[in-house]
């Protein structure tokens, strides 16, 4: 039956395990038997092959190995998951895109792919610019709590207000837009505001000019004035003044949502008593092919007779012809597709990146004026700043071609509307409403180019209430619920690192571009992709948003405890901060791990030989265990561990992550030229497909490196008028 069913199969997805469905015989070998072009995609917690691919894993030791939990968490004690289950959602939505890659390299060989993913891997790009910090300034980013660095300034992102907490970046751009209202609201006096000049207050105490207001000075007032109001007051409060507050909200208070609501965005899921709660809808708005439910989840075996019924009067289609090119070379998966990549900052430029890596000319718009945030704010090359030095831009970025373009001038929009006429999928990050008000909105767009796919992506999407709140990844976080359920409870949000959401964003709209692009292949026809990132994100939050409704608790930060597993937490190693996740699961985990501490005394009490023994005894056995872990390298005990039966993991940092055995065996990283740093290690993808190199082809582009040649060879503009628009000021 398993073996019709594959026949009639595009894919087969399993997470059985490295070999577990070859020792059925129901591997990538035996079912491309049956179905010569099958994509078969096998997700695990390491890969499929490597020293550690035969590792005992659960969520915690994947923080730990992918390096979230070293960067999660307070200094002064341990690092912390985030306290909901991640790290496999970040790998299922990979390899779907994964999946899509493999598609489109089967319509070009006509041949079966297998996608090796590794959640491992998938976590290691939660880091953002922590990821291989180590290997461009010589240190690693460490943990720091809730906070965000500003070159030389580190800056809180979360402040108390009257009914909980509230996300804000303390720079000039909010200070402006509040200080009227915090006068207004008694938090500071005129005198005080007379003081300074809030025009370049920042500036000036980043170079380290004088200032009236030291930083901790400006936050004390921000606090008074945020104590003063509700999470609902500064959120609408911003708005009307076009700066931007971000809730910390509870996942209660994501249920609540008025622009979600406003949005249409949740999906209904009847319960057998006839109540109906609200799941997490469409991850994307398209315009052509909207994303929704086939199928409820179904009950085991519901639909074997339907199911095994259709597949045994199916016959399998034939294998696609292989496309290959007349110097016989077979082309990358997305040769041939043209993207113009309007984006900066993050979710917009790993989108694109995906497809650079895998074949797609992506020119990357930009400017100087300003540039791209990520080109100033580190890590630089050997700590020597420069606008094409920064590798937080570097990583996301490459593969692509830069065209600087000023779209404030109207020769540049015309190169704009050029670029638009020119590509097969046009991207942008912008503000909603920003690209229809400077002329280059979807409408415009299809005019110029009837089968365009065009996407954008913000914080909260096109329509809705509050479409114009502008910000950062840190700020789709707390309005998504995970500052709540980040560090310890008895203190504020220790986390997620940085702008979290914009590591889960791009994972569905890569994903989601490509089957748009396949439904144009099919039809001809093209669509508007409308990514509210708030919208894809609550997707890893699903249980949460169910258990509210039913059971009235709404999830919230703990630490390391898990319901399930105990002992389950990182234990400190020898070493400065050097920590080894541990996780026992089952009883008898638990009798592996005494037997590899050697039988202890204070390990022998029968009342631990259970999960709710240990749960009550559980700060004695974290003291006791530490005593012992601390006398060990964080690498050799994970080692020892596993050997025992234990699922475990050292917490890695970018420094460690560079001499992963894991990572090395799978090539993961890249070594490139880059025109001004010199070779640079660049992360790779988090799934491999076999007989194929994903990338990087080249590294991240200088600001402006591509200018003449995408405007010469790809727009066909002749000298003079690239010479007139250089000198109308439209490009650099």
């Amino acid at each position: 039956d398993f073996f019709a069913l594959a026949a009639t199969a595009d894919f087969v997805i399993e997470n059985s395990g490295p070999g577990v469905m070859q020792a059925r015989g129901l591997g990538f070998d035996a079912l491309r038997a049956v179905r010569a072009d099958l994509v078969y995609v096998a997700i695990s917690p390491f890969g499929q092959d490597g020293p550690y691919a035969d590792h005992l894993a659960t969520d915690l030791t994947l923080a730990a190995m992918g390096g979230a939990m070293a960067l999660n968490g307070d200094t002064d004690r341990r690092p912390v998951r985030i306290t909901v289950p991640q790290t496999w959602y970040h790998a299922s939505v990979e390899s779907a895109l994964g999946a899509m890659v493999a598609h489109f390299r089967r319509l070009n060989t006509g041949e079966a792919q297998f996608v090796d993913s590794s959640v491992q891997a998938a976590v290691f790009w939660t880091g953002l610019q922590a990821m291989i910090s180590h290997a461009i300034q010589g240190r690693d980013i460490e943990r720091n709590g809730t906070v965000l660095q500003l070159t030389t300034l580190t800056t809180p992102l979360v402040y108390p207000c009257a009914d909980g907490e509230v996300c804000l970046i303390a720079t000039t751009d909010l200070l402006q837009g509040a200080i009227p209202w915090m006068l207004e609201k008694g938090a500071v006096t005129q005198e005080w505001v007379d003081a300074e000049d809030w025009r370049s207050w920042e500036a000036r105490l980043l170079t380290g000019q004088p200032v009236a207001y030291q930083h901790v000075e400006v936050r004390e007032a921000i606090t008074r004035f945020t104590l003063m109001c509700t999470k609902a007051e500064l959120l609408q409060g911003g708005l009307d003044r076009e700066i931007t507050f971000a809730p910390v909200n509870t996942v209660a208070d994501v249920l609540s949502s008025s622009q979600l609501a406003a949005r249409a965005y949740w999906d209904e899921l009847p319960l057998p008593n006839g109540r109906r709660l609200k799941v997490a809808g469409a991850f994307v708005k398209a315009s052509v092919t909207p994303v929704r439910w086939a199928l409820p989840a179904p009950r085991v075996g519901e639909h074997n007779e339907d199911v095994l019924g259709s597949a045994a009067r199916t016959s399998p289609r034939p294998a696609p012809a292989p496309a290959v090119n007349p110097a016989g070379r077979t082309r990358l998966p997305l040769e041939g597709v043209k993207v113009a990549d309007f984006s900066w900052i993050g979710v917009g430029p790993i989108t694109a990146k995906a497809l650079a890596d895998h074949g797609a000319t992506v020119v990357h718009i930009e400017t100087d004026n300003p540039a791209d945030r990520l080109r100033q704010v580190g890590p630089f090359k050997d700590n020597i700043p420069g606008i094409n030095r920064c590798h937080f831009f570097g990583a996301f970025n490459t593969s692509k071609l830069s065209v600087q373009l000023n779209l404030k001038n109207e020769a540049g929009r015309a190169i704009a509307h050029r670029l638009l006429s020119w590509c097969d999928i046009a991207l942008d990050s912008f503000t909603a409403g920003t690209m229809a008000s400077i002329g280059l909105g979807y409408d415009v767009a299809r005019t110029l180019n009837p089968d365009i796919i065009m996407a954008s992506t913000c914080l909260l999407g096109q329509t809705g209430p509050a479409r114009r709140l502008a910000g950062y990844g840190y700020h789709a976080a707390a309005l998504s619920g995970f500052y709540e359920i980040t560090g310890w409870d008895d203190r504020p949000p220790g986390g997620p690192f940085n702008a979290y959401t914009d590591t889960i964003a791009p994972r569905f709209l890569a994903t989601t571009l490509l089957a748009a692009l396949d439904h144009r292949r099919r039809t001809g026809e093209g669509q508007f992709i409308d990514q509210a990132q708030m919208e894809s994100a609550l997707h890893f939050l699903t249980p949460e948003l169910l258990d509210v409704q039913v059971s009235g608790h709404s999830a919230r930060r703990n630490g390391n405890i898990d319901p399930v597993a105990v002992p389950h937490d990182a234990y400190p190693c020898a070493g400065t901060d050097e920590w080894c996740a541990i996780a026992v699961e089952n009883d008898g985990q638990w009798r592996a791990l005494r037997r590899a501490l050697g039988d202890p005394a204070w390990a022998a009490d029968p009342a631990l030989d259970t999960a709710a023994g240990r749960r009550v005894a559980i700060e004695h056995i974290d003291r006791e265990l530490g005593a012992f872990t601390v006398q060990h390298e964080s690498r050799a005990l994970m080692l020892m561990l596993q050997a025992a039966g234990v699922p475990a993991g050292m917490v890695q940092r970018s420094s460690d992550h560079l001499e992963d055995p894991q990572l090395l065996h799978r090539q993961f990283f890249r070594r490139l030229e880059h025109p001004e740093m010199g070779e640079v290690p660049y992360e790779g993808h988090q799934f491999r497909i076999s007989g194929y190199d994903n990338g990087p082809r080249f590294p991240a582009p200088c600001l402006g490196e591509h200018t003449f040649d995408v405007l010469a060879d790809h727009l066909g503009m002749d000298v003079d008028e690239i010479a007139e628009a250089m000198a109308n000021g439209a490009c650099g």
